[in-house]
């Protein structure tokens, strides 16, 4: 009898000790499986690391929730199979003239080289670009850092377009609207915090990275109350707050959307499909000088005041940042709209609104060059440059820990454009042909060591003084180029 009570008393323990688990791992035929407080995921092993993808981190922005605020998702019952990529967010297809996509598209993709490290570690969180219109979280390799660096790497959808910044602060009940994709940048981190010990990340280190329009809008969560806690890093390439427009300007666009559609009263713009929103939002952008038309609101809600103000009142000194352009950033958007080569105040206001005037008048006054040349300098500080140097001033003056670079590196004889950094930052061996392969290696290993908290080259101070990436790397004195009359807004329609 006291053998078997031995056995009921081992078992009841042995059970009762499983069900404390906080998850479980299973790496079998069947896949890594984890427990989430919402219900357990199933995801694959690829190249040797442990994969989750679209995984839900809200609920589905539709219906009810439609132009609405991001909502935790609901429980389920079995165990979700996270083995494929889901949609990418609804956005226009130029090439085709279509619309792809879907509004159900609120998921992220969890790259992690180990679910039961010995040492928690690092979260690298990708936000891509797309001029806040187009792009998704699978554009990346999400491998790239946790294959061989031992970095968990999430890549996240976000709303674009119309769906994540139509501003709709003037009708009931969707005073978020403007800023919704950003709520939604926030709403993957807060289910980071609460679920990445699961797949063996620590949440106290996740930094932040974005290029392009994903840098502008990671960047805007410095000036976001709201963000505040949920990251410990931020890298921005190509990209800064003065993506934010006021609500002058997001009214403007909001019309001309309504104009496009027919319409007058914004109401209207709730119902309609889809494909309808996207295809007149295309019409609205006209392509490329559209790049700048969405963007978050400083809407007195979640963003209060101006972002540098902001940043200069209230830092958070525990936050880190890196933070740097490309060379010739305008390159890649004067050979799509050809116009940029000899700007005139017609082009320029598509581009920058009614901030043309200043990018124009420094144009003209650059008479010892060519026309063209000049027109690549001027605007690249007038689109990049001259915001991140802005940034970096106010970080660095309130106390935040700071890097600068510019990214130099030429490209079959062309000086580096826009983008061009990403294939050296994101390089992984035996993956990518950058023309320079020694400074890929070079520059990933600088961003693995800025995610793990090392040190990098000297921060950026009062002597502005930064890293230069190219055939020769070395730290220099940044051309930290300033139009004090230009507001923070990059653009502007009153």
């Amino acid at each position: 009898m006291r053998f078997f009570s031995a056995i009921r008393v081992t078992c009841t323990l042995t059970i009762a000790c499983f069900l404390l688990l906080p998850c479980i791992q299973v790496s079998g035929q069947g896949g890594p499986v984890v427990k989430t407080p919402r219900g357990y995921i199933r995801g694959i092993e690829e190249k040797s690391i442990f994969v989750f993808k679209g995984v839900p981190y809200a609920a589905a922005p539709t219906g009810n929730l439609r132009f609405k605020a991001p909502m935790p998702v609901l429980p389920w019952k079995d165990t979700l199979s996270c083995t494929q990529f889901g949609p990418v967010a609804a956005q226009y297809a130029g090439d085709t003239k279509t619309v792809k996509g879907e509004e159900d598209c609120l998921q992220l993709n969890i790259y992690t080289p180990s679910l039961k490290p010995a040492k928690s570690l690092p979260i690298l969180v990708w936000v891509h670009g797309g001029g806040m219109t187009g792009g998704s979280g699978i554009g990346q390799n999400g491998h790239s850092f946790s294959h061989s660096d031992s970095i968990i790497t999430i890549t996240i959808n976000y709303r674009l377009g119309v769906l994540g910044f139509l501003y709709l602060n003037d009708v009931a009940g969707y005073k978020t609207a403007g800023n919704n994709a950003l709520l939604d940048c926030i709403m993957a981190l807060k289910w980071i915090r609460e679920n990445i010990k699961a797949f063996g990340g620590d949440p106290s280190r996740v930094t932040l990275i974005g290029e392009s329009a994903g840098a502008k809008l990671i960047s805007s969560l410095l000036a976001t109350p709201a963000a505040k806690g949920y990251f410990k890093q931020l890298i921005l390439e190509s990209g800064s707050v003065n993506c934010i427009r006021d609500t002058a300007t997001a009214k403007a666009i909001r019309k001309r959307l309504m104009d496009t559609l027919g319409i007058s009263n914004p109401v209207e713009l709730l119902q309609l499909p889809t494909a309808t929103l996207i295809k007149a939002q295309a019409k609205v952008l006209g392509g490329a000088k559209g790049t700048n038309y969405f963007g978050p609101v400083q809407d007195g809600i979640l963003i209060k005041t101006d972002a540098l103000h902001y940043v200069t009142n209230h830092p958070d000194k525990n936050v880190r940042v890196l933070l740097g352009t490309n060379k010739a950033e305008a390159l890649l958007f004067m050979n799509i709209d050809k116009r940029l080569y000899t700007p005139d105040s017609t082009v320029l206001s598509d581009w920058f609104g009614d901030n043309y005037k200043y990018s124009y008048k420094a144009w003209q006054d650059m008479h010892q060059l060519p026309q063209d040349t000049a027109a690549i300098i001027t605007l690249s500080r007038y689109m990049y440059q001259m915001h991140t140097y802005r940034l970096a001033k106010a970080l660095a003056a309130a106390g935040y820990k700071t890097w600068m670079y510019s990214f130099e590196q030429p490209n079959k004889g062309a000086p580096a454009t826009h983008a061009e950094e990403l294939q050296y930052v994101w390089y992984e061996a035996g993956h990518g042909t950058p023309a320079n392969i020694q400074l890929a290696v070079l520059m990933h290993k600088h961003w693995v060591d800025f995610i793990k908290g090392r040190p990098l080259w000297h921060k950026y101070d009062s002597k502005h003084m930064g890293m230069i990436f190219k055939e020769e790397s070395h730290e220099a004195i940044m051309d930290d180029y300033e139009d004090p009359a230009h507001p923070t807004m990059g653009f502007i329609l009153h």
